[in-house]
């Protein structure tokens, strides 16, 4: 029985840089920022959309609209005015759209940058009406900051559920005739095309700095807001809370959940050529590094849990020291250490944040508190 322990043993104690991972840089590696910009940077998103995320049938579409179906001027006891604003889009399929809801600070100067959170749990966790309140998105925390504090539910562009993609942005665009066979998009993609809509939302409201503003999301949520960012350099600073495996977590790492597991639990949340790597992680052309690299030269925060060992902590700290060769051709710091840091001890130093909280699996003040100091650094101009 010992001999089959061993190789577990040794997958559990496996150094860093013992890890073959793919060159951040690119296969044929990037010398400058020009190389990286022209070149590799679109190689790497490539192959992370053809095998992972899949493909969005289109960006921005030619028939968004924005519609204000409720203002409340003297929200929060007077510190924020509540907007929201229902995003519509129509397609082959039909039309569909979303609710974003934002709170804008009244005290601040403007236009006022601010944070999206991708919402994947349930609507009581954003109450407009603030009778509910939760650490999940602490509004009144954001805006007390100086902030806009925005978000939308997930399932209302797509639902989290495997239902053969009928519903939401799916319905509006896909192709009727048949999916595209490997690469057609899924929900994670769908609800990062979404975060990008309500940033085209922000661009047009004067109160609101749309060229200061974070994406952010917890676990499921924090895989979309990566692919939102890798997407979109429209965002300033990108944010990943406890988003482990096909978020923040390495592939290669092989530890916590992995690439077979998520497919088979989630099998509607990534295209279907991303099963062709069940089991198979080494084969995969990229790893999630590369993905957090995509930020550069923007900022980007990746978060883990003490007690969230599925997600795998160390496999998203590695993943953001890895990142660094990218942010160093522009000039800047990454997170500059391989060295993990002790549980409540956040590095902020450079373009990449890192901290690992106390706790299990969860988005809490603690988590919002730093991406807010982060921000102090990154969204203020």
């Amino acid at each position: 029985m010992f001999k089959y322990l061993l190789p577990l043993i040794f997958c559990l104690v496996l150094p860093a840089s013992a890890l073959e991972l793919p060159n951040v840089l690119g296969s044929s590696p990037a010398k400058s920022k020009e190389d990286w910009i022209k070149i590799q940077r679109p190689k790497t998103l490539e192959l992370f959309t053809k095998h992972i995320y899949g493909r969005a049938p289109l960006g921005k579409p030619d028939n968004l609209s924005f519609e204000l179906i409720k203002e409340d001027p003297r929200a929060m006891n007077g510190a924020a005015t509540l907007k929201i604003i229902k995003i519509s889009y129509s397609g082959p399929g039909g039309e569909s759209g979303f609710k974003l809801i934002t709170f804008i600070p009244n005290k601040s100067s403007k236009p006022a940058p601010g944070y999206l959170l991708i919402c994947n749990r349930g609507p009581e966790n954003i109450d407009p009406t603030r009778k509910k309140k939760d650490d999940f998105w602490p509004a009144e925390t954001i805006v007390a900051r100086g902030y806009v504090a925005a978000t939308f539910l997930n399932a209302d562009l797509s639902t989290d559920k495997d239902l053969n993609f009928d519903n939401g942005a799916h319905k509006s665009f896909d192709n009727y005739d048949g999916r595209r066979p490997g690469d057609a998009w899924a929900t994670i993609a769908a609800w990062a095309w979404g975060a990008s809509r309500a940033l085209d939302y922000f661009e047009t409201d004067p109160a609101i700095d749309a060229s200061n503003f974070a994406v952010i999301g917890h676990s499921r949520g924090g895989k979309a807001a990566l692919w939102a960012g890798a997407n979109d350099e429209r965002f300033t600073l990108t944010i990943s809370n406890n988003s482990g495996c096909t978020g923040a977590a390495l592939a290669r790492r092989k530890h916590g959940e992995r690439v077979a597991s998520i497919n088979k639990a989630f099998p509607h949340w990534f295209c279907e050529n991303y099963k062709n790597f069940n089991d198979e992680e080494n084969d995969l052309p990229i790893d999630q590094h590369q993905l957090i690299a995509l930020m550069a030269p923007r900022a980007v925060y990746i978060a883990s849990a003490s007690k969230d060992d599925w997600a795998d902590p160390r496999g998203e700290f590695l993943a953001a020291a890895h990142a660094g060769p990218v942010y160093r051709l522009f000039g800047l710091k990454g997170l500059e250490t391989m060295t993990m840091p002790k549980p409540d001890k956040p590095i902020h130093s450079g373009r990449v944040g890192y901290h690992l909280r106390t706790g299990k699996h969860d988005l809490n003040q603690y988590d919002w508190e730093q991406y807010l100091n982060f921000g102090d650094k990154h969204l203020r101009k």
